[in-house]
């Protein structure tokens, strides 16, 4: 069963705290005295990797992937295999088709051809591409979702998953299934819950407070070889650190009921 130290934080959910390098090192306490030992980098305020690296290792912190930008992902991968070379990290996500016609054969297929690439570089280093997805890749395509699409046909060494449970629900799938599509493929998982808002509206809320069964969402990931269970809510009620430490107390809570 999966233990503490695989739970992450994303760190997008706190990017408004995350503007200066002062602000990073405060937030990073913060999330560590919450209980977290490792983080997603994404959405955060200019800062040397060197430095990041850093305030991590003073935390006893580490890097668990990034999210890196797409054009920069797709064209110079190279760059990304620095940038994760110095972040002690293993792992980066694609994080959005940014520019990709999603209706569009010929788009679609660049896209993959492109994914695929650059996941060939970064797995000939040691590291791995993974590609994040939402709603909009449960879109059709000739019959088939471009999600499928893009795991057909990419190398499964070449281009790994980092399913979202928020978004996976939001498209119409079942994430129970798609993890389980992705066995040993899915190095990533993002924890988001989706709850029903009092504007009859599909929302995020903190892990444990909404509509998805977590347990059989993890038990389906750890077969899957799962390394990191990452908790990401894109908006939170108020300050985002005590949404994040709401969600670990669940995800703890949950791990131990389960071992």
């Amino acid at each position: 069963m999966p233990n503490p130290n695989q739970i992450a934080a994303k760190l997008y959910t706190c990017r408004d705290l995350l503007k200066t390098p002062a602000d990073i090192a405060s937030t990073l306490h913060r999330l560590r005295a919450v209980g977290y030992t490792a983080v997603q980098v994404s959405g955060m305020g200019p800062i040397a990797e060197e430095d990041l690296r850093k305030i991590l290792d003073g935390e006893g912190m580490v890097c668990c992937a990034t999210h890196e930008h797409g054009q920069m992902i797709l064209k110079e991968p190279m760059r990304v295999v620095e940038r994760l070379s110095k972040l002690a990290c293993r792992h980066t996500a694609y994080p959005f088709p940014k520019g990709v016609d999603l209706s569009s054969e010929g788009d679609v297929a660049g896209l993959i051809l492109d994914l695929d690439h650059a996941g060939s570089v970064l797995a000939s280093k040691g590291m791995s591409l993974s590609y994040h997805n939402h709603s909009l890749e449960f879109r059709k395509l000739g019959g088939v979702t471009v999600l499928e699409r893009i795991y057909a046909g990419t190398g499964a060494k070449h281009l790994l998953g980092e399913l979202d449970t928020y978004w996976v629900q939001h498209g119409g799938g079942d994430n129970v299934d798609w993890i389980e599509r992705l066995h040993g493929r899915l190095p990533l998982l993002h924890l988001k819950d989706y709850v029903i808002n009092q504007e009859n509206q599909p929302a995020w809320c903190e892990v444990g407070a909404g509509n998805l069964d977590f347990p059989k969402i993890i038990t389906a990931a750890e077969r899957s070889g799962c390394e990191w269970f990452i908790v990401e809510q894109d908006t939170c009620p108020g300050d985002p650190v005590d949404s994040l430490a709401q969600s670990y107390r669940y995800l703890v809570e949950k791990f131990a009921e389960m071992a």
